[in-house]
């Protein structure tokens, strides 16, 4: 939204495919990447563990900072992200239980700052 605000919704627009693709470069062939609403996304990775998944944000967030959505963007307003992460089944036994963890880890990650990263557990 604040991406909108500043650069238009062409310009926001480009940025959602970008991060759509950034997101499918992050993934491997069993995981499943999909945009979840509005401005979340959701990577689910079948059997990574959390330090697997802890790292893949980790990656996720850096190839985030380095996008350049938009040539009317000036330099220095990246994008950044936040990221929520749930572990199966430690975190949720089912699909709604993990997707709320996941959610709830998100919104801390948002309310720490830019470019965190949370965890359920």
């Amino acid at each position: 939204k604040l991406f909108n605000d500043a650069w238009g919704h062409a310009a926001g627009d480009r940025l959602l495919r970008e991060f759509g693709s950034v997101l499918q470069g992050h993934a491997r062939g069993a995981d499943i990447a999909c945009r979840y609403g509005g401005e979340e996304f959701t990577l689910i990775l079948p059997g990574a563990s959390a330090a697997v998944t802890y790292e893949r944000a980790e990656r996720l967030t850096a190839a985030m900072a380095e996008l350049r959505p938009d040539p009317a963007v000036p330099a220095g307003h990246g994008v950044t992200v936040s990221i929520g992460i749930a572990i199966f089944p430690a975190d949720g036994a089912g699909e709604a239980e993990l997707l709320r963890a996941a959610d709830t880890a998100l919104y801390r990650a948002k309310h720490a700052g830019r470019n965190r990263i949370a965890t359920a557990a």
